[in-house]
């Protein structure tokens, strides 16, 4: 199961994030390079603790990372901009449901 990560949402200056770059986890964990834009170090701290739940097919609104269920994840990276003149960067986190896959 792949995961798409897009950056939805930039508050401040992110000198690695554009809105609307977006990254690849194959099979869930594995960054997957050649599909994906640079990926700043510091984000991945904010997605790791979901990961691997989204991936096996936990609702993102049961983590209280959705407003309802069936939505995207969405979290944001620690940059706390206002103080220190970065930027906070928020990511939606999709899994990408393979066509062979029976999600029943």
């Amino acid at each position: 199961m792949d995961l798409m990560i897009r950056v939805v949402d930039i508050r401040g200056h992110c000198p690695v994030y554009q809105e609307g770059d977006v990254f690849y986890l194959k099979e869930g964990y594995i960054l997957d390079n050649g599909r994906s834009c640079p990926v700043c170090m510091h984000s991945l701290a904010s997605i790791m603790p979901y990961y691997t739940a989204i991936r096996h097919g936990v609702d993102p609104a049961l983590l209280g990372l959705a407003p309802e269920q069936g939505a995207s994840a969405r979290v944001q990276c620690l940059d706390p901009c206002a103080y220190t003149g970065g930027g906070t960067v928020v990511f939606e986190i999709t899994r990408i449901v393979d066509e062979i896959e029976d999600v029943d």
